[in-house]
């Protein structure tokens, strides 16, 4: 993979950290309650994930080729679905119904299934 970018790929990848770190702010505004900081801190790496390192498609969620994101730090799971709202996994309205009753989007751990997620067939 090449590490070196061009300036106009860094400046996108920026503009998407910030307009992530901003919905995982509405998002925790709107649950009344929910963990900032680990969020906020990893949104430039889940934006290198979504947009320049991993392979995946948001329109063929099962794609076999797919890389796989594995996530044992729950509480920063609103960046990761900040992230996967960006990149059209679902509508960004969607993000406002973080640990509401009923939404894919529960608590401050990722819950299964979750939007883009399906099991292995071996599960």
């Amino acid at each position: 993979m090449d590490l070196e970018l061009p300036e106009d790929k860094l400046k996108d990848l920026e503009l998407k950290a910030n307009q992530a770190r901003q919905l995982v702010i509405e998002m925790l505004l709107a649950a009344g309650s929910g963990h900032t900081a680990g969020a906020l801190g990893m949104a430039d790496i889940f934006t290198a994930f979504y947009f320049h390192i991993l392979k995946h498609d948001p329109k063929d969620p099962d794609w076999a080729d797919r890389d796989r994101l594995i996530l044992s730090n729950g509480h920063i799971c609103p960046i990761r679905y900040a992230l996967m709202a960006i990149s059209g996994y679902f509508p960004l309205e969607e993000l406002k119904t973080l640990r509401k009753i009923d939404s894919r989007l529960q608590g401050t751990h990722i819950e299964l299934p979750f939007p883009g997620w399906k099991p292995p067939p071996d599960l």
